[in-house]
């Protein structure tokens, strides 16, 4: 037992000695971002649910209908309930076990050989019951379950953020395709108006070349626009097409038509950009607190690794109780012995303590505590990628929505100016100062500048969605953090 002793201590002193805490990781952020200035503050409830700021009630409902009915919304749900009983299960494993076994058994036996003795009964039945309540309690005098509870509780809580970043993921995917979606519906009106501008220039082109008015050439040039006009015309309804049943997908209506989902031929401007600083990063971003837990879910399985080198103190209480009945021998006096059945009933109870010391293990568990502390120091320089990455990505969309919008003002004072020219052209075809083609030119130039307008535009609001989602909007951020402190 001395000798036991010793050895433990030899081994504690051991992984004392081999224990490092692990470093900090380098998650210092700039105090702002190098974007333009923001034009408005939201608040977290309202990142939360930034798709409320477009103030478009079709884009509302589909949100709405995707957070309910969507495979990824409900696998979530699923998931969720998975992390939960997974926490509960290993959180059990810490406490005490035991099971509660019960026993009965009807034995009947014959005398097929020998003669049978009174004093010495052969043969007969046997009825025998017991039950049994053994319990395992292992003694956390080193912190080792304590230690397990906490692990599986950040296990909970990197499924938890892993599962909100699928959801601000779904939100950001069905504004995408929606704000795209209705960007088709738009090019694709512009696109037939043009087919028809080609349609009237090709007629006008063709008269004139039969009254010798102007060279058949001419005819030929336009009647080439035409067709790729017309061939335009057929790309956008397809690829309308496909973004209309892409958003059907999203939403969990995979099979309903794509006439069940109509679109407006035309979008606003994008919210005003949001004001944020890149340190909200730390606690808005779903990503980032999943790499958090996950570090945090490595520290405590590098400890436990450590821990694992301590000896293991065992109590073993049990209870039992146990019946039999079974043939024996009556005494009836002054000198007579006659068969008669016997029953014996006994209680018991035990108390025992179990040590278990992994004395030859223990190169084995300190190579296993080194190969865990370098994984945690993985862990860590995972999380500083995640950080750095997500500052990035809040940068860059915010640069680039800045960029979107400038661009959307300038084109919008461009389309001004050639819907000018275009009435100013009509008014002078209708006075009979010019002809047709000179009109129709103008109008065709009016509508090429508003399709870049409006791709522009489109641009923007699909920016603007990637901004939220950089952000970190899209989830239930103060619900959820206040579960997970």
């Amino acid at each position: 037992m001395i000798r036991l002793a010793l050895l433990s201590g030899v081994a504690c002193l051991l992984c004392a000695c081999q224990t490092t805490a692990p470093k900090a990781p380098k998650v210092a952020l700039p105090a702002a971002f190098e974007a333009p200035a923001a034009s408005a503050t939201l608040t977290p409830a309202q990142l939360d649910r930034w798709w409320l700021l477009f103030n478009d009630p079709q884009l509302n409902a589909l949100e709405d209908e995707a957070f309910r009915y969507s495979p990824d919304a409900r696998t979530a749900e699923a998931r969720v309930i998975e992390a939960k009983a997974t926490r509960d299960s290993q959180t059990a494993q810490t406490f005490p076990t035991g099971n509660l076994a019960g026993n009965a058994t009807h034995q009947v036996a014959y005398n097929v050989g020998s003669a049978t003795d009174s004093l010495f009964p052969i043969g007969g039945v046997t009825d025998t019951q017991t039950a049994n309540f053994n319990v395992s309690w292992e003694l956390d005098l080193f912190g080792r379950l304590a230690q397990a509870r906490r692990i599986a509780n950040a296990d909970l809580t990197e499924a938890l953020f892993d599962i909100e970043g699928t959801r601000a993921s779904l939100a950001a995917s069905v504004a995408d395709n929606y704000f795209q979606a209705r960007g088709y519906a738009i090019q694709l009106q512009d696109a037939r108006e043009t087919a028809r501008i080609q349609t009237e220039l090709e007629r006008v082109a063709t008269r004139k070349a039969n009254l010798g008015l102007g060279a058949s050439s001419d005819a030929d040039r336009v009647a080439g626009d035409l067709s790729q006009a017309q061939a335009q015309v057929e790309t956008l309804e397809a690829q309308m097409h496909v973004a209309q049943r892409q958003l059907l997908i999203l939403v969990g209506r995979a099979v309903d038509p794509t006439a069940s989902l109509p679109l407006d031929a035309e979008v606003e401007d994008p919210p005003a950009t949001p004001a944020a600083v890149p340190g909200d990063l730390l606690a808005r971003r779903p990503d980032i607190r999943e790499s958090e837990a996950r570090l945090r879910v490595q520290i405590g399985t590098g400890r436990l690794r450590h821990l694992a080198i301590f000896p293991t103190f065992t109590l073993l209480p049990g209870l039992g109780l146990s019946r039999t009945t079974e043939p024996g021998v009556g005494f009836i006096p002054p000198a007579t012995l006659i068969p008669q059945e016997q029953t014996t009933s006994l209680g018991l109870w035990s108390l025992g303590v179990g040590v278990n010391v992994p004395v030859l293990d223990i190169p084995q568990l300190l190579a296993d505590a080194k190969a865990e502390d370098a994984r945690t120091k993985q862990a860590a320089i995972a999380y500083e990628k995640t950080v750095q990455t997500a500052f990035g990505e809040a940068e860059s969309a915010l640069v680039s929505l800045g960029a979107d919008e400038r661009a959307a003002t300038l084109l919008k004072d461009g389309e001004v100016r050639a819907h000018r020219a275009s009435k100013s052209a009509a008014r002078r075809y209708a006075m009979g100062l010019d002809d047709i083609t000179a009109a129709l030119s103008a109008e065709q130039s009016w509508r090429t500048t508003r399709s870049a307008l409006t791709a522009e535009r489109v641009q923007a609001l699909r920016q603007a969605v990637q901004t939220y989602k950089a952000l970190g909007g899209g989830w239930a951020y103060a619900a959820l953090s206040s579960r997970t402190r």
